[in-house]
């Protein structure tokens, strides 16, 4: 057996973050002789207590995210979160004797899988469609048709992305900066070798450093209230209002200036150059261009991230939908290939072309899931929200354009744009269904929630490639992860919003939920309630999205110094410095590749992972330190 391939047991192979190269038969058969063989065919992955432990630790993940999400309308990634998480679990169980045996890296990564998909995959429509629906009807949704809703629109989405896999992760080697962290913690977690101890203590050291740091912007409130003019950011705002003076908040208004998270510096590292600097170009474009243009012309009336988005998503989402589905089109032979199993969809036997097409998970499985789910979710629809069947088929074939784009999007960036794939839904169902806000926002919900589903489960998948992983088998483990996050997603919502009166106030702002609301009401007079600069912000957005995809197809020998597509949408949806953050992490890991070229090859990714590992537990553990008393009393009625 080769060397590596052997060490790869005691996760000591270094990790092929950068692919391989010919057909696409010749890399998968590469991946399968040199990264499958020897680990994911003779090790344990799949098993009941990676699946159980993963399962738990999911559903806690699930409520902290649901509660912050109804607080500041945003989530955690929780891959690299339940990847520490379980490693520690387990190994503390050892110690105690309640465990007989270590589980081995690939079972670690199953369980993450699982505990990822609960915590994450099933959540994110309740703080966002959900919330608006009760906004707008003022009155809740039965929890049992919660529970059918999100379970059938999860499985939609997880078992959409099968077909993409082959393409994304095993031809096109898209990074999935989460995933590829995750892979890489995992990796250093169970290594033995001496680079791995290395890189082991790198990753604990950054991932301490950054859980410092997270605790110095966040948590001195913990302590005490009068601590917090110390924190971070509020040091950082004072410093910037002394330099720039009173120009500041004009400017923080629009989001152009410099908050610190050392979470998104390090993804930055992670991503690579040419996508982070599209991101700056771009957000600059938006932010400190156009946004005081509109504002100058009286467009835009006020300031702040919530109120500007509102108009500068139009171009964003149109740019990264064009960008997508033309990117796809181009690349239309790999996509046949992906469904060259379709006529055997519905047989009981896998029908494989090759080694590596016999561990995939088989298109039958797609086949199947698409199908329960379009049934379940049109009676659903129908008999819950007056959707009809043609409205409902309409939902999920766009679902399935947009989770395309959404998935890539996620490749490429490691930002779902669940959003943005919303609003594309809300304004095609303006359009065929207008008046009727309740069709125009659950179906936007289906979208939003598959597209939110697929990318959690290719971005696990990613970590699986990487470490040899038998993908049918990490697919089942993901899919197990949706009936924990369903149940628990789904009780704690209804216990912490039991009425339209907690959304909207300082308990619960749900910034994601108003922003849904007013475009369904917006939409609900159809396209003419559109204001004609939304209407040249799509079309100029698309354009751009057109012509960035064509331009490496037309300069091929400049593809690695031409602006991403993709990440040139995104950066119209999300603030400012996020854009610069990233940057900053690219500019950091190329100069310390140029500089210390083998140093840069051994830590930059341990490093960044670890410090996306560190930030994001202390982030969990400050929340359910503000919150989980508040949780807890409201989910027992205390």
């Amino acid at each position: 057996m080769d060397p590596s391939v052997a060490a790869a047991h005691d996760g000591e192979r270094p990790l092929l973050v950068a692919g391989f190269k010919g057909t696409a038969e010749e890399i998968e058969r590469q991946w399968y002789e040199q990264v499958y063989r020897g680990q994911g065919d003779s090790m344990a992955q799949l098993t009941w207590r990676a699946v159980l432990v993963g399962s738990c630790l999911g559903a806690v993940l699930s409520l902290t995210n649901l509660y912050i999400g109804l607080k500041a309308g945003w989530g955690f990634g929780v891959a690299i979160t339940a990847c520490i998480l379980s490693y520690a679990i387990w190994t503390s169980l050892l110690k105690i004797g309640i465990a007989r045996t270590p589980m081995t890296i690939l079972e670690n990564n199953c369980m993450q899988s699982t505990a990822s998909s609960a915590g994450y995959s099933t959540g994110g429509t309740l703080v966002s469609a959900f919330a608006a629906y009760i906004i707008i009807n003022q009155q809740p949704m039965s929890v049992p048709l919660m529970l059918a809703w999100v379970f059938f629109i999860a499985v939609l989405g997880v078992t959409m992305a099968i077909p993409m896999k082959r393409q994304m992760i095993n031809i096109e080697q898209l990074r999935f900066p989460s995933g590829i962290a995750a892979a890489e913690t995992l990796r250093a977690l169970h290594a033995k070798s001496s680079q791995g101890l290395r890189a082991a203590k790198a990753l604990g050291l950054a991932g301490l450093v950054a859980a410092i740091d997270k605790f110095w912007a966040e948590g001195l409130s913990t302590i005490g209230a009068s601590l917090e003019r110390y924190s971070s950011g509020a040091l950082l705002t004072g410093l910037q209002k002394w330099l720039v003076g009173s120009h500041y908040d004009a400017w923080a208004g629009r989001t152009v200036h410099f908050s610190w998270d050392f979470i998104f510096l390090a993804a930055g590292a992670i991503t690579g150059m040419r996508v982070c600097a599209t991101m700056l170009v771009s957000g600059t474009l938006c932010w400190a261009v156009v946004v005081p243009i509109l504002q100058a012309n009286g467009v835009i009336d006020g300031a702040g991230f919530a109120n500007i988005v509102q108009w500068t998503l139009w171009f964003g989402a149109s740019c990264m939908v064009a960008a997508g589905l033309l990117s796809f089109a181009l690349s239309w032979r790999t996509a046949v290939s992906a469904f060259h199993d379709l006529g055997q969809m519905f047989s009981f036997r896998a029908a494989p072309v090759s080694e590596a097409g016999r561990i995939e998970a088989p298109m039958s499985w797609f086949a199947t899931g698409q199908i329960v789910s379009l049934v379940a979710l049109a009676w659903l629809g129908h008999a819950s929200f007056g959707i009809a069947v043609w409205e409902s088929v309409v939902a999920v074939l766009l679902s399935f354009l947009l989770a395309l784009v959404a998935c890539r999007v996620t490749g490429e960036t490691d930002t779902t744009p669940v959003g943005a794939m919303g609003k594309v839904t809300q304004l095609t169902f303006g359009a065929l269904s207008p008046g009727n806000v309740n069709v125009n926002l659950m179906s936007a919900n289906i979208t939003a929630g598959a597209a939110t589903s697929s990318a959690d489960l290719l971005t696990d998948l990613k970590s699986g490639y990487l470490l040899g992983a038998n993908p049918r088998q990490q697919f089942l483990a993901q899919f197990s992860g949706i009936f924990a996050g369903t149940v628990v997603s789904v009780l704690v919502f209804a216990a912490l919003v039991p009425n339209a009166a907690v959304l909207g106030t300082d308990q619960f702002p749900a910034p994601a939920a108003q922003t849904w609301s007013a475009v369904a009401i917006a939409l609900g007079k159809g396209l003419a309630s559109l204001e004609p600069v939304k209407l040249w912000l799509i079309v100029a957005g698309a354009v751009a999205g057109v012509v960035l995809t064509l331009a490496p197809v037309v300069l091929p020998k400049y593809q690695a110094y031409l602006p991403s597509a993709v990440a040139f949408g995104l950066a119209w949806v999300f603030h400012w410095y996020y854009g610069l953050l990233f940057f900053l992490g690219a500019l950091a890991a190329l100069l310390f590749e140029r500089r210390r070229p083998k140093l840069a090859q051994e830590f930059t990714l341990p490093v960044a992972s670890g410090v996306v590992a560190g930030g994001s537990l202390m982030g969990v553990l400050l929340v359910l330190w503000a919150n989980g008393g508040g949780i807890l009393s409201r989910l027992f009625g205390g």
